[in-house]
């Protein structure tokens, strides 16, 4: 599983982070978290609001903080 974080660092990525840690936690998975903070890599990959969430390729979330809940949600099989 790959887990991407996209953002520039600012408090709501953090918090995004620290949702993903959690969630994973939560089902007990042991996966990185890829932190993209280069501009243009994040409009590559189609995010014109951070912060992203990307999950294996495709962008789950962006322009917000979804709860560790929601974020148990996506990554359960």
């Amino acid at each position: 599983m790959k887990i991407q974080v996209l953002g520039p660092g600012c408090t709501n990525c953090k918090n995004l982070e620290r949702a993903v840690l959690a969630a994973l936690k939560q089902l007990g998975i042991e996966a990185p978290i890829e932190k993209v903070v280069d501009p243009v890599e994040i409009a590559r990959l189609g995010v014109m609001r951070t912060p992203g969430l990307v999950i294996d390729g495709r962008v789950v979330v962006s322009g917000r903080v979804p709860t560790a809940g929601e974020i148990t949600k996506l990554l359960a099989p």
